[in-house]
């Protein structure tokens, strides 16, 4: 059952960014553009749980610290667009 969530939050994330990109193209605006960036790494942190718990479970592979990394990274994103952009 833990396979099938991680897999669910994979794919939401990575439909949350198509969605936000689809957005902003037709929109430009700029804090679409960072939520964008921020799904999209939240993705790639979803997607590196996924391939960390599942594909290879093992201790010898430890993705941990990549995952938090980008999922700071992610955020770090959002964050800068939330504060540096004008209303």
């Amino acid at each position: 059952m833990p396979e099938f969530v991680y897999a669910l939050c994979a794919v939401a994330s990575v439909l949350s960014a198509a969605l936000l990109l689809r957005s902003y193209r037709h929109n430009r605006s700029r804090l679409l553009m960072w939520s964008t960036l921020c799904f999209a790494g939240l993705a790639i942190n979803n997607i590196l749980l996924f391939v960390d718990q599942v594909v290879v479970p093992g201790p010898e592979i430890d993705l941990r610290i990549v995952r938090s990394i980008s999922g700071i990274v992610a955020l770090a994103l959002l964050v800068f667009g939330l504060i540096w952009e004008e209303p």
